[in-house]
């Protein structure tokens, strides 16, 4: 690493020689402007607003702007001679908790490193004294013309040093917090906690910057002469009025999915609709209309019973192998009535049946003529026998 600064700290009367070191690096992507009817890149000059010509580097100055309007000129040697006890020098003002340190106040991160074997044995001190008492270091270091409030602490084995903002640069957050007259239920807050846990830990090193992928991956594809594809715009759904509770219990169903915590192999949760009864127009398991009559499409005993299938299950096999066998054996018996009735139909001639029944006609006429002259016959037989046996009987009777 490159140093930007070289001094010392100071620790009471201990002076550890250290060079100060960006901790921290810029990966956003900068661009040029062009000018965009020929591509030509545009600079900034530096010209003067009263004879309007461009001045060099050794030609500019510092100068300090009231608030009337007034410019009074300053200079290098003007700012030199001001008393900085802290140009070269990191001082050690005291030691605090690390909790005491507001997160507001921190700015940029440096490493501090031993300048010189003579500054090791002093740094490992400083170094071992801040691990073992668990406290940090406030300090007063100048940087680039200015002096500045830093805090020390241990990264690993190196001294780290944070730039803190002045307390006085923090501005005071007024009328900010929305109205007191707001409150949150406790129904509210569990689910809050609830998605919290199932959030869990953040795993900071696995976070990156996606859109300066993709702002890398658009360059590359232009670079490269290939068409560029817009993605749609999903939306944040900002300023839309939402119901609280609702949307904490989808968070911590959504959540508890991405974490692998629903029901099934993938995370979700099976739908299964019960059977209706036997009534056309009624559904089936997969909501779809029957086409079947209404006294072939009654439900199973047991499901009619109320004994339905439990959310997150699929249905049985059991079920779904006898609705098959089921529909194959109406379809085999279908299949052959159909067959029986076309050999009857082939067998009858269409000619012959007419005569055939004349035919049968006159024999059921001809049977019952014959059996009326029969019974006729026997009824005279009767009659004339009787007709003998009068006389005898009226003899009788006189006597």
């Amino acid at each position: 690493m490159r140093s930007i600064w070289n001094g010392a700290i100071s620790f009471g009367l201990v002076s550890i020689p250290v060079k100060l070191m960006n901790a921290t690096e810029n990966h956003s992507i900068s661009f040029r402007q062009i000018h965009t009817a020929d591509g030509g890149r545009i600079r900034y000059r530096k010209v003067c607003e009263l004879d309007e010509q461009e001045v060099t580097s050794a030609e500019t100055g510092k100068a300090f702007e009231d608030a009337d309007g007034t410019v009074v000129p300053v200079t290098d040697e003007d700012l030199a001679s001001l008393p900085l006890p802290t140009a070269r020098t990191i001082e050690i003002e005291g030691f605090v908790p690390a909790s005491a340190i507001d997160p507001l106040q921190l700015d940029s991160a440096y490493y501090l490193s031993a300048n010189g074997v003579p500054a090791a044995k002093p740094y490992a001190l400083l170094r071992e004294a801040l691990k073992r008492s668990g406290k940090v270091a406030v300090a007063k270091y100048a940087l680039r013309g200015r002096e500045r409030l830093g805090m020390l602490r241990v990264v690993d084995d190196v001294i780290a040093m944070h730039g803190l903002l002045w307390p006085d640069e923090i501005r005071a957050p007024e009328d900010i917090a929305p109205d007191s007259g707001v409150t949150i239920r406790d129904a509210e807050l569990d689910l809050a906690d609830a998605l919290m846990n199932t959030l869990g830990e953040a795993d900071l090193d696995t976070l990156h910057d996606d859109y300066r992928e993709a702002v890398e991956e658009l360059v590359a594809a232009k670079a490269a002469g290939e068409p560029v594809e817009a993605e749609a715009d999903e939306g944040d759904g900002g300023g839309q009025v939402i119901d609280l509770m609702a949307a904490l219990e989808s968070s911590v169903r959504a959540a508890k999915e991405s974490h692998g915590e629903g029901g099934g192999a993938g995370g979700e949760m099976a739908e299964v609709h019960a059977i209706e009864s036997g009534r056309s127009g009624g559904t089936t398991k997969t909501g779809t209309a029957s086409k079947r009559p209404a006294s072939k499409r009654a439900a199973p005993k047991k499901e009619a019973a109320g004994e339905h299938t439990s959310p997150g299950k699929a249905p049985a096999k059991k079920t779904t192998a006898k609705k098959t066998t089921a529909k194959r054996t109406t379809a085999k018996r279908t299949t052959a009535k159909k067959a029986t009735a076309k050999k009857t139909t082939a067998k009858r001639a269409p000619g012959k049946k007419p005569a055939a029944k004349k035919a049968t006609a006159k024999r059921t006429t001809a049977g019952k003529s014959a059996a009326e002259k029969t019974s006729a016959r026997k009824t005279a037989t009767k009659d004339a026998a009787a007709t003998k046996q009068a006389p005898a009987s009226r003899r009788r009777t006189s006597a």
